[in-house]
């Protein structure tokens, strides 16, 4: 050891200062270091965590050596570089620090790795790790984490953090490290790094790995590492960028198949299935290990679902050595989400020794849910078809599923289960048959047995609290409808990453004449339908103000002010999208819009003419008259909004700072992802640095736009996780639960929702040294909701942490009070549904045409196909519409496409689709195109067919089919 004399010990401390700096892990090192106070070791942390650990090691280093010094300072600095794996720096402080030509040929080495690190990230990375842990070239924690790495991210991010962490290892680590690569069969890598050709099979004919010129000269020289010579190897020096992140930017497949691994391969054979968990993991599963129903809350990318998969594996084990059956059914609220959990987690650990499964909606699977749950050990299901099977039990149907056969529920995002969630309406059998329980236990008779309950979340959220007491109440009947005895939380300490946030506000247009040109001309149709809105025009007030007037004046039948109000809905979302993205983007919009609409009052070929009415009439001419002058504005770049100049500057700045930028940029309508990715993808600039963009969006068919496939998504997620595509434009389908490749930089542009998704969101920057960023949109009100929600976090994680003060005798008594206020709002409610249903009568049921207010049909006109789509294949009906081709044709699973829409005859209002229904074509209305009449009463909102109480007859497939060959004979004998 050095001299304990502190100068000299500064001194040498000062003359290594950057070798230091590059080879000291902040974290690990502040972890053994007693003498330095806790506020500043928080300081050092939060510095490493913006501004990486080469910044952060100046501030520590100056905490090590400030004055007055405490006695043993300089030996409990190097003993903390030691235990904490920084051997090359702890080497460094020793009486005899390495030698000249030594740290030479040491650099050489490192700068070899650094060179050939994007071929040797194609190692079995797994395998490497366990014997570099073996040889003490990597620590413990280094082998924790480059595993979760691997398992989280892929073998290569893996590969990468191995070859950082090797770097730093003690004297002789190269040549360990090749012998390590010949041991584990890596024959190509050997001798690409410097071992001899003859590896292990002496005259073999195979030909050596080709390398080009410069990559041959670094594997000749890597023969002198660790020898007297020293080689010299040009590369340009930059100490402070991380090269191993930027390694392997070319396309590559890479080994992320969404195909099941098979067992062997991906859990790396029996000997290799354990999970392993990190402390905090353990601490919170430690409570369902012992059978408990717990929640487990903790944050986006920390390991839920892997502490879930323990948990299952235990609890399957445990039934097994009692000799008894294990069922798992693990619940998730988005179709992708069955596909990741099943493929990248539960089947890799279990597969080998259980039976996992999975089923969604988008899954191929033609056998029944129940026998899939007879047949399977672990099932990964939409929470909806759970939901369908229990509902048939309780029917008496033999095809149902009980829950009396499951040992074990897992609730993913379990933060859903409120009022009118489908986990809520599982959870709610569940209570209740627990309430029936206790009742069967006094009568001393044998209760139902019900399953575990294991709740997943990275945020319970305060509802709609705005103070604690009410953030209590929130997170507390969270707990009871799942029956939760504790809520799990952990600080992770070092293995929290804070992404830098930053804010930007926009300021004002100084000119907007393209917004000005909407505006007159939305002032001039309040003027003709004698409206006066009481917001500002493009505001979300004024689109709820625009909305309920159509509404009214539908159900009044005052047809001007209705049709009014739509187009009124339209501009205003043009005005949006012309300060969110490009005024060509918003002229596109308005100008596609008015196209369709004219094409629907378009006279069909040996039709009657479809009506135009004064006010329509009116309406497009506006248009017309404003085209023009609309699109002059829109090519002019000098107008554009400062939001998008925002985003352009943070993109370009991301990705020319950074040597591998991956992000994530959130914005609030599909129409906008679509068209950023359009205006990135257009942009010379972008294609300059690198920059690969794609949109994602979500599978519902609520919105105009057309939906994405769950195939679709799962193909962007696929190339954007393999480095294909590197900067994904997404609305909040992507914030929650799915698994995105981690990355370094994500951007809210002109959204925030509540503080769920603000945690989720942020939980997306996963990479070191992430920053999370707001850019303002004019009326979006991002930088005040951010601030809100920020408020809202704090609270809920105080609400959190005084829940788990709580004594379990009152926090029991609390839950049981919610529990049984839930079971009796359940029963009104199902009292109310049963009365409501009683309520409709079909022949009471009148629906006429929501633009010309013509009679259509009754309800007694109306059969239901697959219990969701309702048809009217009346030959009356027939005669009341005609068919237009269906642009956005989307293939179907079932025994049913679609491939027109039908429209109104009178005034081409859309009412519905044609469907192809077992060769038979069914005309398939939508109730929002119509307004609904009850006994002359018109409903003045009916969006969703569940709105309506009434049950239609299933569609007598055969009778139907049969009157149609009856009726096609009759054509043929005439």
């Amino acid at each position: 050891m050095a001299s304990d004399d502190d100068d000299v010990n500064e001194r040498l401390i000062e003359v290594y200062w950057q070798r230091l700096r590059e080879l000291i892990v902040v974290d690990r090192v502040l972890d053994h270091l007693e003498f330095i106070e806790y506020d500043q070791k928080e300081q050092i942390r939060q510095k490493a965590r913006t501004d990486g650990d080469i910044a952060a090691t100046n501030l520590l280093i100056s905490a090590v050596i400030k004055k007055p010094h405490t006695l043993g300072w300089f030996t409990a600095f190097v003993d903390a570089l030691k235990h904490s794996g920084c051997y090359a720096a702890a080497e460094y402080m020793q009486v005899n620090p390495p030698r000249p030509e030594v740290e030479a040929e040491n650099d050489t080495c490192v700068k070899l790795i650094q060179l050939l690190s994007p071929s040797l990230v194609e190692m079995q990375t797994k395998e490497v790790c366990l014997h570099c842990f073996s040889k003490g070239l990597l620590t413990q924690e280094d082998s924790d984490v480059i595993e979760t790495i691997t398992t989280n991210e892929g073998p290569w991010s893996g590969a990468r953090k191995l070859l950082r962490c090797i770097v730093r290892g003690p004297p002789g680590w190269f040549s360990t490290f090749l012998d390590i690569l010949r041991k584990t069969g890596h024959k190509d890598l050997y001798e690409l790094t410097g071992g001899p050709s003859d590896f292990d099979n002496k005259g073999s004919d195979e030909k050596p790995s080709l390398m080009d010129e410069s990559t041959a000269s670094a594997a000749a020289a890597a023969e002198s590492c660790d020898s007297s010579q020293l080689m010299d190897i040009s590369i340009s020096e930059e100490p402070e960028a991380d090269l191993y992140e930027a390694v392997s930017t070319e396309p590559r497949q890479l080994p992320h198949s969404l195909e099941p691994p098979q067992p062997e391969a991906a859990a790396g054979g029996p000997e290799k299935a354990d999970i392993v968990l990190r402390d905090y993991q353990k601490d919170v599963a430690r409570p369902a290990l012992e059978g408990e129903n717990i929640i487990i809350c903790l944050p986006t990318g920390s390991g839920k679902t892997r502490v879930a998969v323990y948990i299952t594996k235990k609890h399957l084990d445990r039934r097994r050595a009692e000799g008894c059956s294990g069922k798992v059914v693990v619940l998730v609220n988005k179709v992708p989400l069955v596909e990741q959990h099943y493929s990248a987690e539960f089947l890799p650990f279990l597969k080998p020794s259980y039976k996992v499964e999975r089923v969604s909606g988008d899954c191929q699977l033609k056998i029944s849910f129940t026998e899939i749950v007879k047949n399977n050990d672990v099932i990964i299901c939409t929470a909806q078809i759970l939901e369908n099977f229990l509902e048939r039990s309780n029917n008496g149907e033999d095809e149902g599923v009980k829950l009396s056969d499951l040992t074990l529920i897992v609730i993913d995002e379990c933060h859903h289960t409120q009022k009118g969630e489908v986990y809520n309406h599982i959870m709610m059998r569940y209570l209740m048959q627990k309430h029936k329980n206790r009742r069967l236990k006094k009568e001393q008779k044998k209760p139902v047995p019900l399953p575990q309950i294991l709740g997943l979340t990275a945020s319970p959220g305060v509802g709609a609290a705005t103070i604690m007491k009410k953030a209590e109440d929130h997170i507390l009947r969270i707990c009871a409808n799942l029956d939760a005895s504790k809520i799990m939380t952990r600080s992770l300490g070092e293995h929290k990453r804070e992404p830098r946030k930053v804010v930007q506000t926009v300021e004002d247009r100084k000119e907007d004449p393209f917004g000005d040109v909407i505006k007159n001309i939305m002032n001039a149709i309040h003027t003709h339908a004698e409206l006066s809105p009481t917001s500002d025009l493009g505001s979300q007030n004024y689109e709820q103000w625009v909305v309920q007037k159509e509404r009214i004046a539908a159900t009044e039948e005052n047809q001007k002010v209705r049709v009014c109000a739509e187009h009124l809905r339209q501009y205003s979302e043009g005005l949006n999208l012309s300060n969110t993205i490009r005024m060509r983007d918003a002229f596109s919009f308005l100008n596609k819009y008015y196209d369709e609409e004219i094409k629907k009052k378009a006279t069909p070929d040996d039709e009657q003419d479809i009506q135009i009415t004064d006010t329509e009439r009116f309406l497009f001419n506006l248009f017309k008259e404003k085209k023009e002058e609309l699109q002059k504005l829109a090519d002019n770049p000098q107008y554009e909004n400062d939001s998008l100049t925002k985003l352009r500057s943070k993109v370009l700045h991301e990705f020319s700072s950074r040597e591998a930028a991956r992000g994530i940029i959130f914005t609030k309508t599909r129409r906008s992802a679509i068209a950023l990715s359009q205006w990135i993808q257009e942009n010379p600039k972008f294609a300059d640095i690198g920059v690969k963009a794609s949109h994602m969006i979500g599978g519902g068919d609520q919105s105009v736009v057309k939906p994405m496939t769950a195939a679709e998504q799962r193909d962007v997620l696929t190339k954007f996780r393999d480095g294909d595509v590197n900067l994904l434009i997404a609305t909040t389908v992507a914030e929650e639960g799915l698994d995105i490749a981690a990355c370094n930089f994500v951007i809210r542009y002109g959204l925030v929702t509540n503080e769920i998704a603000m945690i989720q969101a942020q939980g997306r920057g996963r990479a070191e040294d992430s920053s999370y960023t707001l850019v303002e949109v004019k009326n979006s009100g991002v930088a005040e909701k951010e601030c809100v929600n920020e408020y809202r976090i704090n609270m809920m994680n105080k609400a959190i942490d005084k829940i788990r003060a709580l004594d379990q005798a009152d926090y029991d008594k609390r839950i049981f009070e919610f529990q049984i206020q839930a079971i009796m709002e359940e029963k009104v409610r199902m009292i109310k549904k049963k009365q409501k249903h009683m309520q409709y009568e079909k022949c009471e049921v009148k629906f006429s045409c929501r633009s010309c207010s013509r009679h259509v049909c009754t309800g007694e006109d109306i059969q239901i196909i697959e219990n969701m789509h309702r048809v009217n294949v009346t030959p009356e009906f027939s005669q009341l519409f005609i068919q237009r081709e269906n642009t956005t044709l989307q293939e179907r699973l079932l025994d049913y496409e679609t491939n027109y829409f039908i429209a109104c005859k009178d005034c081409g209002q859309r009412w519905g689709s044609m469907m192809l229904y077992k060769g038979i074509d069914c005309p398939c209305l939508h109730v929002k195109n119509f307004v609904v009449t009850f006994n002359g009463k018109k409903i003045s909102k009916c969006t969703k067919w569940s709105e309506l109480a009434i049950k239609f007859p299933a569609f007598d497939y055969a009778e139907h089919a049969s009157r149609l060959a009856d009726n096609s004979d009759d054509e043929d004998t005439d």
